[in-house]
């Protein structure tokens, strides 16, 4: 099959925005040296030994695979699951194969696209060993393969690229032409691992790094070795030996509760590698070493499910994608499976009918593997209200299984220099009714900001992400003082916490206000199904001057005696001021927002209440906000 000179790289913009590593200084619990470390006996003695013998080993093995070809008759999720995939699998070979078109610094969606095919193609190949499904993977390998390189000066596209060809490689097991296998193996080395080692002798930024690099470089690197092990021993275990020892500097983000502090799509991101690296050693060596009772690892899949909202927005902090697809969750399956857990099992969305379906993940030929294994031993409850403490902690009220009113609401405290960090100590959303009336402005395009030369990922106070209203503090509904940004290291923490019927939080943002304020502390509230009060208990110093509390929506805004009213799709949130009804809100508009670069939202706006220090008797104060619907 001749390549062809044209390549449609789908979805381009979608996949940018997950694709870059954040290099910002932080000092969180993956950076401490007393960090729980995974079991670690790789030598190359040990990988001769206990690696399996034979193919398939990358999460496929010959009893995972029995238990998928059993459920292939019986099961009717594992069933449609197999249908999607033969469906993507036809749209692929109507595709012509790859080339290295880079976009900016990244290979990354050729990278992404090649993981993709190999996922859906080497399974349907796996099940029905179709000749014509054979040729297509060995005409996409050897496409890859003859690249000058997979671009190692951004790793992650090398971390793609490599595993998409490992799994090509070991799903066909033996089966390709000698000539295919012998350039794929040569490829994982040369172009693969080898660049992975610097010639320096020093570890690259990414394999002891606390960000989901780390998970997703390793975790190809892992899959490499795997598909190279009998060519190249002792590089094999080399390197599966340093990504098992640093792993647990990535994975130390997740103690103690589950929070991924770079918001729920990077989890998606970042665990969906975990959760196949850990499928692919205990396939390959019966041992994952550790990695997936990781402290707050498990755990991780209950934040992934309280950050799905009713209106379908995700609680989109940090550098969050906007909103989830229609597809059920294959990794958060994964956790299903382990825990037996019936909360994670998307079961409906997984049973819609295949042509409703959007295309599937790029792992989504893994993922099978684990879906088939998926057995039911519990039910757990999801709480009604919850928090996680760590590096970006958060809070969630919820109005619970069949509410009526869809009650949501999410807060949370953290600083600007965790990975993918805004400067949001103290912000919040807040849903009723299956509407956002309070809401995150979200994430932008990484290469968009990039190619105009925008420093995005400096993290300094006067750095120039935080000029982005998607960053920084007047972009978010918390409070700015002197209208200056937050402390960009200053950590809002969530110092207590109640549960039950009417939750409340309580977060300390004093640290992003320092030498501005004495203290600063915001409470949230649910008082009855359908309302939220915000309480701010601050203390002034003698050089404050303005204290200024913000609301962003993008609902209409009508004033009232006790405030405004928010207006959207023909209803009313109403919004009380308390505890000042001397002043006014004002409204700031944001669309057009204040920089060409900023994310543009169709009437985004800014609801402030601005308190002049002259008018705090005694240096203290307590703003309270009440929001109530229908």
């Amino acid at each position: 099959m001749k390549t062809k000179h044209t390549y449609f790289i789908g979805l381009l913009s979608c996949i940018i925005m997950f694709s870059s590593m954040s290099t910002r200084g932080m000092v969180q619990a993956s950076d401490r040296d007393d960090i729980p470390k995974l079991n670690n006996p790789m030598t190359t003695q040990y990988l001769k030994k206990n690696l399996s013998k034979s193919q398939p080993r990358l999460v496929l093995n010959r009893s995972a695979e029995q238990i998928l070809r059993q459920k292939l008759k019986t099961d009717p999720v594992t069933q449609n699951m197999y249908k999607a995939i033969q469906l993507n699998s036809e749209k692929i070979l109507e595709e012509p194969l790859l080339e290295r078109i880079q976009i900016g610094r990244r290979l990354l969606s050729v990278s992404r696209e090649m993981l993709y095919r190999m996922n859906m193609l080497g399974m349907i190949y796996r099940i029905d060993k179709d000749p014509k499904i054979l040729e297509r993977i060995n005409d996409e390998l050897v496409a890859v393969c003859h690249f000058r390189d997979w671009n190692p000066s951004h790793f992650l596209d090398v971390a793609e690229m490599a595993m998409a060809v490992a799994i090509g490689l070991d799903w066909t097991a033996g089966d390709l032409p000698k000539s295919t296998i012998g350039l794929a193996e040569k490829a994982l080395i040369e172009k693969g691992i080898q660049p992975s080692w610097p010639e320096d002798g020093k570890n690259p930024g990414w394999a002891y790094g606390n960000n989901n690099w780390n998970q997703v470089c390793n975790g190809g690197m892992i899959a490499a070795s795997i598909a190279i092990a009998e060519k190249d021993p002792e590089l094999a275990a080399k390197t599966i030996h340093r990504a098992l020892d640093g792993l647990p500097r990535s994975l130390a983000s997740y103690m103690p509760d589950g929070v991924y502090p770079e918001g729920s799509t990077y989890w998606g991101y970042g665990t969906s590698f975990s959760v196949v690296t850990i499928a692919m050693l205990e396939s390959a060596f019966g041992n994952d070493f550790g990695y997936g009772n990781y402290p707050g690892f498990k755990e991780s899949a209950l934040f992934r499910v309280l950050c799905n909202a009713p209106s379908g927005w995700y609680y989109n902090f940090a550098d969050c994608g906007d909103k989830r697809g229609v597809n059920g969750d294959a990794i958060l399956a994964w956790f299903a499976t382990k825990t037996g857990n019936k909360a994670f099992f998307e079961e409906e969305r997984f049973l819609m009918p295949v042509e409703q379906m959007r295309r599937l993940d790029r792992l989504g030929g893994a993922a099978l593997v684990w879906i088939s294994q998926y057995r039911e031993r519990s039910e757990m409850k999801i709480p009604t209200a919850w928090k996680g403490d760590g590096p970006n902690p958060i809070v969630i009220f919820t109005g619970g299984e069949n509410d009526p009113h869809q009650y949501y609401f999410g807060g949370k405290g953290g600083r600007g220099t965790v990975n993918h960090g805004n400067m949001d100590g103290g912000s919040f959303i807040f849903e009723l009714n299956g509407i956002r009336w309070v809401i995150d402005p979200g994430n932008q395009d990484y290469h968009e900001l990039e190619k105009t030369g925008f420093n995005l990922w400096g993290s300094c106070q006067d750095c120039e992400r935080w000029t982005l209203l998607t960053k920084n503090n007047y972009g978010h509904s918390t409070l700015t003082v002197d209208d200056q940004l937050h402390v960009v290291d200053g950590l809002a923490t969530i110092k207590e916490f109640k549960g039950g019927s009417n939750p409340e939080a309580t977060i300390d943002i004093t640290p992003a206000f320092k030498n501005r304020l004495a203290k600063a502390e915001r409470t949230f509230a649910k008082d009855t199904h359908t309302s939220l009060v915000i309480e701010d208990d601050i203390e002034l110093l003698d050089s404050t001057k303005l204290i200024t509390w913000q609301l962003i929506t993008q609902a209409d805004i009508e004033y009232t005696n006790y405030g405004v009213n928010l207006v959207q799709e023909g209803k009313r949130l109403k919004v009380e001021n308390l505890s000042h009804p001397q002043l006014l809100f004002s409204i700031v508009s944001l669309h057009p927002a204040p920089l060409k670069l900023d994310r543009q939202m169709k009437g985004l706006k800014r609801l402030e209440l601005r308190i002049p220090a002259w008018m705090i008797q005694n240096k203290k104060d307590r703003i309270k906000i009440r929001l109530s619907g229908e």
